[in-house]
């Protein structure tokens, strides 16, 4: 590639699956992906019903392991590893010196080691962040070789189940953990885990027999695959931020409400890149929070319109849309910590027109987790 020309666009091992079954093709994160099958509404309401399956093999999957290792990464990631059990995934994040939010990720404690899944469009930058500040005696390994698949909605578990097998049944699985298990005789990392709000598994398999079990889950009655637009639309309505949009390096745990993803013996003791501010703000509040807001009409709010208080600008969108499960736009912002109070009155500004919205809870559409 010559210098300052544009990386080409990947491919995922399930590219020519996706074409085959008539999803749009987009580019995302690096690499070509599906953005739609049927539709977005109808993708989005058939996952709430039924089950979706989503390909996530853009995300980075990393198995780091060594001589001191966990101590390796709790210098790097605010988690205490003491609480972290076995097979049971943990939502941390990635910090900067100055608090803020490099990425977030996944951490799941392995046998041997750790295994973190990053998120597609920043994992080459997390790479080069984690071999930077892990020792010499840590090994680094990009799973290159592995693709990963969602499968979520009601119906998730009962679909999966009928093609699984392991040593113990896959219905013994709750909320956010995991195990091995064999689909068609291949090896599966399977964990009750996924970014709908729904419930649902992830799934990670070597990516040379990703097709086959593909179109395996896809055979169940249940499962239809479902694309980027509906897994926004879906994470959404969540309440689950996005890196890039909700999440960057200019927001920090506290002003984006993830405080929980921070132990209560690290937010004491610190020893974390960030934590002098992290605890500032666990201390006196952060200047601005991430908000849920709720629109009135049918006109939705998109990334970076703005939120104001009469003349006052008070905060941006960050994400927003139209939900499907609730039938009005939705959206969430950073705004400033005096306007967050919830049922607070807000304005945002769609070119030039102002729309009414206020301040709600999220998630905007309730988590039906299986724990």
């Amino acid at each position: 590639m010559e210098e300052g020309e544009a990386p080409e666009t990947g491919t995922l091992p399930l590219d020519a699956w996706h074409r085959a079954r008539g999803g749009r093709m987009v580019e995302f994160a690096g690499y070509w992906m599906p953005v739609q099958y049927e539709g977005i509404i109808a993708e989005h309401l058939w996952t709430r019903e039924s089950a979706g399956l989503f390909d996530v093999s853009h995300m980075g999957q990393l198995f780091v392991s060594g001589e001191g290792v966990e101590a390796a990464l709790e210098a790097v990631l605010p988690i205490d590893f003491a609480t972290l059990k076995p097979y049971g995934p943990r939502y941390s994040l990635l910090l900067d010196e100055n608090g803020g939010i490099l990425d977030d990720l996944m951490v799941t404690r392995w046998n041997s080691g750790f295994y973190l899944v990053v998120n597609g469009a920043t994992k080459w930058e997390d790479i080069a962040h984690l071999r930077e500040h892990l020792p010499d005696e840590v090994t680094l390994t990009h799973l290159e070789d592995s693709a990963l698949l969602a499968l979520q909605g009601p119906k998730a578990a009962e679909a999966l189940g009928r093609v699984t097998t392991g040593e113990w049944p896959l219905s013994a699985l709750t909320f956010m953990k995991g195990g091995q298990f064999k689909i068609a005789g291949i090896d599966a990392w399977i964990s009750r885990s996924g970014y709908t709000g729904e419930d649902g598994f992830e799934i990670a398999i070597p990516a040379e027999n990703a097709a086959q079990i593909a179109d395996l889950i896809c055979a169940q009655p249940e499962v239809k695959p479902i694309g980027l637009g509906a897994r926004d639309s879906l994470r959404l309505e969540a309440g689950l931020p996005l890196y890039g949009h909700d999440l960057s390096d200019e927001t920090s745990p506290i002003e984006a409400d993830l405080a929980f993803a921070i132990n209560k013996r690290r937010r004491a003791e610190g020893g974390f890149p960030g934590a002098e501010r992290v605890q500032t703000e666990l201390a006196s509040g952060a200047p601005r929070k991430r908000i849920g807001l709720a629109l009135d009409g049918r006109q939705a709010a998109r990334e970076g319109a703005q939120v104001f208080v009469g003349d006052e600008k008070v905060g941006a969108l960050t994400s927003g849309g139209f939900s499907p499960s609730l039938g009005h736009p939705i959206a969430m912002a950073y705004v400033a910590a005096a306007h967050c109070e919830h049922g607070t009155s807000l304005e945002v500004d769609v070119r030039g027109k102002r729309l009414p919205a206020r301040v709600v809870s999220m998630p905007f559409v309730p988590h039906r987790y299986h724990r």
